[in-house]
């Protein structure tokens, strides 16, 4: 669970309310608590919430590779890899930010609630303001939420079409939450947000590119692949991010190392990884979605990125831009002089720790971030999905320096995540251009919140590693954390063993890599046929966001996206077509109420009972192996 930066934006409002009462009147407070006060807590909330991603590397680490840098080490790579997207950011405004056509549909949920708390509003005989709404929604929410999320969890994940017969193995496998989750069912928003953020917000052609991707990958390909034995499948699991021998049992990777490097003569010894098909096939589903994005940009985007350009010589842009121009922007050369500083401080820090990442390594994996970092920004500006980096620069780096899984996590969180907070600063920035919020102050407010949140990152992530037993294991029920064991499988495969011995040309997965070729060409036709046949369907097929849709499994289950799909056609499609009014007043807000329901029903759950080692007794709503053979091999692991 990570607590939304929505329930920051809602919790400062009568905070900030106040404390413009009981202080005294001067710098600290020179008025009352308006609204672009409160932007600015909220974009400090933006850039502090959430979890680094260098924290991983930390992570794994301590945990799998029983190393340890220390609190300086640490601090300075989760520093410098937040902070180096602020630089792009500052080329970026110029296309993502300026332009009215770049709408980043999320800040359009923070809009909303800051418009509810803030602006009186014009109503009609009994009808209801959205700040009531948002009231009663939340508490609504907050009251809902303790039944999956304690009374009742098996409604998180009801696989009820595996219960008919739990011992049937491909039954379960096709219909456990844990297996393709054909018929699961989720009752809970918390569950079904948690990978792919809100579908409440997110355009339903946009959607229906996620479906089509998902239904592709998850439903047709995975299952024909699985029960047709290609690539051995049947000895592993249907969907795991998991790590093995020929054999079916676990790949124990320290078996293979020494110093945390590979060494050959092990590797020799103990064999090959295998890996299952499912997992094999989202790497080329990725490998296709990234080398897409190049065509689509080229294809649909070159000539409005020239007028973009020259457009922004002589600032003829949106009317919000234009009412901006009564604040002194941001110097390109503050963001210019950040990046150069969070470079050398990345290289300086890979060379005094043994990162195994030499400095040409540091610079091209920013100079990775920064080519992309464009048409990345216009896919997530429209569409509100992200395309990640992180298979490409673990592809890169695995050729490069094969045996080496630090040196490709450390490559691979430089290369990905300078662009996606690039991402998250150019968002803020537009959410800052909606509401006419100084660009200066945005800077600081922007640069206040990363720092302070990547020393809370650290301090909270060693209190879990030092007080937590079997941390990030499977052992630990609370605390098992998927994106780090996902995390540690990628630097296996691409770090230690390498992409030339898991995808080279004698390894059975060979295959995946023309799926770099099918990316590259399959939004050809789509475009020509578009100019062919205009104002139809094909307006809206957006290959990039397709091919991308299954980004997020491992570690998102095949039932998050079935589910997350069915609540954006009630929202996206049904309500705004049909109740177009109710729509454009309420379903932001109710996107936000969710959240901050959720997130008050967490923290009072936590401090109540987790904190305290305390469950909900055991009854068959809380069992959670009512599909035992989900996460079953077709064939028994053979010693």
């Amino acid at each position: 669970m990570t607590i939304s930066t929505l329930v920051i934006q809602l919790l400062s409002y009568p905070f900030g309310k106040f404390m413009a009462k009981i202080l005294p009147a001067g710098r600290l407070n020179p008025g009352p608590f308006n609204i672009k006060e409160h932007v600015l807590v909220a974009l400090t909330a933006n850039c502090a919430g959430g979890t680094a991603y260098a924290v991983d590397i930390i992570v794994i680490q301590k945990v799998f590779y029983h190393q340890d840098f220390g609190f300086g080490a640490n601090f300075l790579l989760i520093l410098c890899t937040q902070m180096l997207g602020y630089g792009m950011a500052g080329v970026l405004r110029r296309y993502l930010v300026y332009p009215a056509a770049m709408i980043w549909p999320a800040n359009l949920v923070q809009v909303a609630l800051f418009n509810t708390l803030h602006q009186d509003e014009d109503l009609a005989p009994g009808q209801w303001t959205r700040f009531r709404f948002f009231l009663v929604a939340t508490f609504a929410m907050f009251l809902y939420q303790w039944i999956p999320g304690f009374l009742f969890p098996v409604v998180s994940s009801i696989a009820w079409i595996c219960w008919i017969k739990p011992d049937n193995l491909v039954l379960s496998q096709l219909t456990g939450a844990g297996g393709l989750g054909f018929g699961a069912i989720s009752l809970d928003w918390n569950n079904i947000v948690a990978f792919l953020g809100s579908p409440l917000i997110v355009p339903w052609w946009a959607q229906v590119n996620i479906a089509l991707g998902f239904f592709l990958m998850a439903w047709v390909l995975v299952p024909i692949a699985y029960y047709t034995n290609l690539w051995e499948a049947k000895k592993f699991p249907i969907l795991t991010s998991g790590l093995f021998r020929d054999n079916g049992m676990k790949y124990v990777t320290t078996q293979i190392l020494t110093d945390n490097v590979l060494d050959e003569a092990k590797y020799e010894a103990y064999g090959p990884l295998r890996i299952s098909t499912f997992f094999a096939l989202t790497y080329g589903i990725g490998f296709a979605g990234l080398s897409s994005m190049i065509t689509h940009t080229w294809l649909y985007h070159r000539h409005k990125l020239v007028a973009q350009w020259k457009q922004s010589r002589d600032h003829a842009e949106d009317i919000h831009h234009k009412l901006m121009q009564a604040y002194p922007e941001v110097p390109d050369w503050w963001y210019a002089s950040l990046f150069v500083i969070m470079a050398i401080v990345a290289i300086i820090t890979c060379e005094i720790w043994d990162y195994k990442l030499p400095w040409w390594g540091v610079i091209l994996a920013i100079a990775l971030a920064a080519v992309f970092s464009l048409p990345v920004g216009l896919i997530q500006a429209i569409t509100n999905q992200q395309p990640g980096l992180n298979i490409i620069t673990e592809y890169v780096i695995g050729y490069i320096l094969p045996g080496h899984p630090i040196a490709n996590v450390t490559f691979k969180t430089l290369g990905y995540i300078s662009m996606a907070q690039a991402m998250t600063f150019t968002s803020d920035l537009k959410l800052g251009h909606y509401m006419k919020v100084p660009p200066r102050a945005m800077f600081w407010a922007q640069l206040l919140g990363t720092i302070i949140a990547g020393l809370v990152n650290l301090l909270t992530a060693n209190w879990l590693l030092s007080s937590q037993k079997d941390v990030c294991t499977s052992e630990n029920k609370l605390f098992s954390c998927p994106s780090a064991t996902t995390f540690y499988s990628a630097s296996v495969i691409w770090g230690v063993i390498s992409p030339n011995r898991m995808f080279g040309s004698s390894s059975m997965y060979n295959a995946i890599n023309y799926f770099f070729l099918i990316g590259f060409v399959l939004p050809i036709p789509f475009y020509y046929l578009k100019k062919a046949f205009p104002n139809g369907w094909l307006e809206y097929v957006h290959i990039p966001v397709l091919l991308s849709a299954t980004g997020m499994m491992p570690p998102a289950q095949a039932y998050h996206y079935t589910n997350w799909l069915a609540l954006g056609f009630a929202f996206q499609y049904f309500a705004r077509r049909y109740h177009p009014e109710w729509h454009l007043r309420f379903t932001y807000v109710l996107s936000a109420a969710f959240d901050s329901g959720v997130a008050f029903m967490v923290l009072l759950s936590f401090f109540i009972f987790t904190i305290r080692d305390a469950n909900m007794p055991d009854w068959w709503g809380t069992r959670g192996d009512l599909c035992p053979l989900e996460k079953h091999p077709y064939y028994a692991p053979t010693p």
